[in-house]
């Protein structure tokens, strides 16, 4: 008799935990549904019109940076709501982030909402419109600006297909729309008529809005102009793929350098710009592999104070093989092969802190004071940072 409850015990514990199993498969089969992937699309050119006053908020359902997806109804309770179109990479959107977490922070007790929505197609985006930010308008990069910049208020992903933004009208980033409780547009425009940070605005325009629309009271100015980065329609890709081609059609060349000649690349006397160098060689399988980065680095700059410079550390007789990898990578930059022998030299003229492994970058202001130094692969990003955040360069205006 103890054999078959012990039987019908353990009958019943192996049943629990099969039921257990099915229901944490059944759990995680729900997680992986829910996961996004962006997919960013072309989408076929339409007339963009701004939302009018008086208009109803449309309605969106959008992926956040925190893995969760959001609806219009999310922020049914709100006394008003702003939807704010911003992004990554602009540099007026980068100037107004901590106006608009002061904002969140100063009416979210007063019964305010804000969500922010990225209407950017990342395909739309040019190399040389990230000279501004490390981070692209990617729904990747959006997660880690959003965590870097601590925001307060959800931030929402409409880069694939911008059928909301389409539905809202931005004209630029940052464009702000704000909706009274019955969801009625009474506001659109800019947060402030001061872009640059420590100018004195202090999202204003926005906040008069705000008053007004807790108040019963309609917005004096109801609809104001916007300054910013044009909204990236997936429509725009030709200007991309001409600024690829015309990047392609640059000449490449490669130039012999002996030591001084190093030398005096590393004094960065001559050019006033940022100064980023990297030795390289056909023979280094990681060199070969990252190489590509810069010269895009190179293209995303191209505007500001920086340049980018490539040392081939090949040995002096395979100048052919070092200029047909260069050509291969649309290298047009200033590459350099060094001329002799004795690499030993080349460490000492470079860097006298870099031990000799390869690949080697070094970024020097005017003057040959060195910013930062790596040796082996980079981090691509945490480079971008570097360098956007270095006095001659910036992210503002």
């Amino acid at each position: 008799m103890k054999a078959i409850h012990y039987l019908l015990l353990l009958f019943g514990i192996l049943l629990f935990a099969c039921q257990d199993t099915d229901n944490q498969s059944v759990e995680q089969k729900s997680i992986a549904t829910a996961a996004f992937v962006a997919n960013p699309q072309p989408v076929p050119e339409v007339e963009v019109k701004t939302l009018e006053i008086g208009a109803l908020a449309p309605d969106f359902k959008l992926p956040g940076v925190d893995g969760k997806w959001y609806t219009l109804a999310d922020f049914k309770d709100a006394k008003a709501l702003v939807v704010l179109f911003t992004c990554n990479h602009c540099p007026t959107a980068q100037a107004y982030e901590d106006r608009v977490k002061a904002v969140v922070a100063d009416y979210k007790p007063k019964g305010v909402e804000l969500v922010a929505i990225s209407p950017n197609s990342p395909l739309g985006v040019m190399y040389d419109e990230l000279g501004y930010t490390d981070l692209n308008d990617d729904y990747s990069e959006m997660i880690i600006r959003a965590n870097n910049q601590s925001f307060n208020f959800p931030y929402l992903y409409d880069g694939d297909n911008e059928q909301v933004s389409l539905k809202y009208g931005p004209v630029a980033t940052p464009h702000a729309f704000v909706f009274d409780a019955n969801r009625k547009l009474a506001y659109t425009g800019r947060l402030d008529a001061k872009e640059k940070p420590g100018s004195g605005g202090n999202a204003d325009d926005l906040r008069a809005a705000l008053d007004a629309v807790l108040t019963g009271h309609p917005v004096a100015t109801p609809v104001t102009k916007t300054f910013g980065c044009s909204t990236k329609w997936g429509w725009k890709l030709e200007y991309r793929e001409k600024a690829t081609k015309d990047w392609e059609a640059k000449p490449v060349a490669i130039t012999k350098v002996d030591t001084k000649g190093i030398e005096k690349i590393m004094k960065n006397e001559d050019s006033q710009k940022l100064r980023l160098v990297n030795v390289w060689a056909t023979w280094c399988g990681p060199c070969v592999q990252e190489y590509p980065d810069f010269v895009i680095l190179q293209q995303t700059f191209s505007r500001r104070d920086f340049e980018f410079v490539s040392i081939s550390a090949d040995k002096p007789d395979q100048e052919a093989k070092a200029l047909k990898f260069l050509q291969e990578n649309h290298s047009a930059v200033a590459n350099y092969l060094f001329s002799e022998d004795d690499k030993y030299a080349l460490i000492e003229a470079v860097d006298k802190e870099w031990n000799g492994a390869l690949p080697y970058s070094i970024l020097v202001e005017p003057g040959g004071n060195v910013v930062w130094r790596h040796q082996g692969t980079v981090d691509l990003y945490e480079l971008k940072k570097t360098i956007v955040e270095n006095k001659m360069v910036g992210r503002y205006f």
